[in-house]
C-alpha cells in the first residue's frame, strides 16, 4: 500500500499520516488494480466487493436480506407438481389407482367393462400423465438451477472479500513486523552505545 501511495505521491513517507477516507480510496484503487490484472476487467460482483471493502460493511447480511422475486402461477404450480411427483405419497396413491383400475375392469365389470384388458385407456392416461408431467418437472428444475447459480454468485462475492481482507491483513501484518524489527534495531543499537559509554567511562576511571 506505501509503495502505491508514493507513486501518486512522491513526497508521501512512513512518517506522515493519512485520513480513513483517503486511505480507503486508496485500498479500493490498490484492490482494483489488483482484481483488473489478475482477471483483466472487473465483474458486476466484484464492483459489489469492493464498494463493500472500501465502505467497510459486511457482505453478507445484505445478500440474504435481498428480496427474493415474486414466483408467478405458473412457478407455484410447477414447484407444487414437482413436490408431489417426487414424493412416496404420489407413487403410492399412484399404485393404488392402477390397481383400482385393473380390478374393476377385470373382476368387476368382467363382461361390460368400460376398459377390457390391455387397458388401451389406462395406458392412454399414463402416456398424456407422463407427457405433462415431464416439462413441468423441467421448468421446476430450471428455476432451482437459477436459485443455485444466484447463490453460487453470492457465495463468490463473500469468499473473494474474505480473501482480499486476508491479503490486506497481510500486508499490515508484515508493515508491523518491519516496524517492529526497525524499532527493536535502534533499541539494541542504542544498548550497545550505552554499553560502550559505560566500558569507557570504566577504562578512565581505572
Amino acid at each position: 500500500m506505501l509503495d502505491y501511495i508514493v507513486r501518486e505521491n512522491p513526497d508521501f513517507t512512513e512518517d506522515k499520516y493519512l485520513a480513513i477516507s483517503e486511505l480507503n480510496i486508496y485500498r479500493e484503487r490498490y484492490i482494483s488494480d489488483l482484481l483488473t490484472h489478475e482477471t483483466g476487467e472487473l465483474s458486476d460482483l466484484e464492483k459489489k466487493v469492493l464498494k463493500s471493502l472500501s465502505k467497510q460493511t459486511t457482505l453478507s447480511d445484505k445478500l440474504d436480506s435481498e428480496k427474493p422475486s415474486k414466483l408467478t402461477f405458473g412457478q407455484r404450480i410447477a414447484d407444487k407438481v414437482a413436490t408431489f411427483g417426487g414424493s412416496w405419497t404420489f407413487i403410492l396413491s399412484f399404485m393404488g389407482f392402477l390397481l383400482v383400475w385393473i380390478a374393476i375392469n377385470v373382476f368387476w365389470l368382467a363382461n361390460r367393462a368400460f376398459d377390457p384388458f390391455p387397458f388401451i385407456l389406462l395406458n392412454l392416461i399414463l402416456s398424456c400423465v407422463a407427457a405433462l408431467q415431464a416439462p413441468v418437472i423441467m421448468m421446476s428444475q430450471n428455476r432451482q438451477e437459477e436459485k443455485d447459480r444466484d447463490r453460487a454468485k453470492k457465495d463468490y462475492m463473500i469468499n473473494l472479500k474474505s480473501e482480499l481482507e486476508i491479503r490486506m491483513l497481510h500486508e499490515k501484518m508484515d508493515h508491523l513486523i518491519l516496524h517492529q524489527h526497525q524499532e527493536m534495531m535502534e533499541i539494541q543499537k542504542v544498548q550497545i552505545d550505552m554499553m560502550d559509554d559505560l566500558l569507557k567511562k570504566k577504562t578512565k576511571g581505572e
